[in-house]
């Protein structure tokens, strides 16, 4: 499949998140596939019956994709309609994909729920990158917009790699620790800022927090940035 995998349901978190991943698709160069998984709830029911819901969610699909058209006319976009978890299935899909954008919790969430557990599970389980996205999302492109950070104290190569390519992709600066010097030959046109960014803290806003999933996994970081950052977060996968 290749490409930007958005997982949508029609929440105002999987609009926020489409925005997202069409930025993302756009910048890169890549399609980008519009994924909604339905399953029917209640047990054993008749085809007829079922086949309602499946209508609706075609039409949520339908209507994720259109608004993804109107909204570029140089992206291709495709669309994926899946019975089943949503959660299984963006993860399967990961396999193929260069990045998966799902949205901070979908209709299905708990009312109080700050992170749901499509994106949780997705993030823990993609074979490949994943946002999920948070705070008011990249559209309109701000004119200075903010650093992407790492959260990692020791970043990986991995995690470092993804972060330098979205801070030139988006004309971003990056803050991160360590000892960043061949990060810096390898990517001259990223500006490097003294790492030290904390949530809710300094002038601008973080355009994008980035985390090692290992590392996240280990100390809580994951869960904690997903639950608190006032941006998107990017998990990945390291080495």
């Amino acid at each position: 499949m290749g490409g930007i995998v958005l997982g949508y349901d029609g929440s105002d978190f999987s609009v926020q998140a489409l925005d997202w991943a069409l930025d993302e698709a756009e910048l890169r160069k890549l399609p980008l596939t519009v994924v909604h998984a339905w399953q029917w709830p209640y047990g054993e029911a008749e085809e007829e019956v079922k086949a309602h819901l499946r209508r609706a969610a075609e039409h949520v699909l339908w209507h994720g994709a259109e608004c993804a058209r109107a909204s570029s006319s140089g992206v291709k976009v495709e669309t994926d309609l899946y019975e089943g978890s949503a959660a299984r299935r963006l993860a399967e899909l990961s396999g193929e994909a260069d990045l998966v954008v799902v949205g901070s919790r979908g209709l299905s969430a708990l009312p109080r729920a700050v992170v749901g557990s499509v994106a949780g599970y997705v993030a823990a389980h993609a074979a490949c990158p994943v946002v999920v996205v948070r705070g008011p999302g990249p559209l309109p492109p701000p004119s200075q917009p903010g650093p992407v950070v790492v959260a990692d104290r020791a970043p990986d190569a991995s995690v470092l790699e993804f972060a330098f390519a979205e801070a030139s992709l988006r004309r971003a600066p990056l803050t991160a620790h360590g000892d960043l010097a061949e990060w810096a030959t390898r990517h001259p046109r990223v500006r490097i800022e003294p790492a030290g960014y904390r949530l809710g803290q300094g002038p601008e806003q973080a355009t994008l927090m980035v985390v090692g999933r290992g590392h996240a996994a280990r100390f809580g970081a994951a869960r904690f940035l997903l639950q608190n950052a006032p941006c998107p977060v990017a998990v990945v996968a390291e080495g």
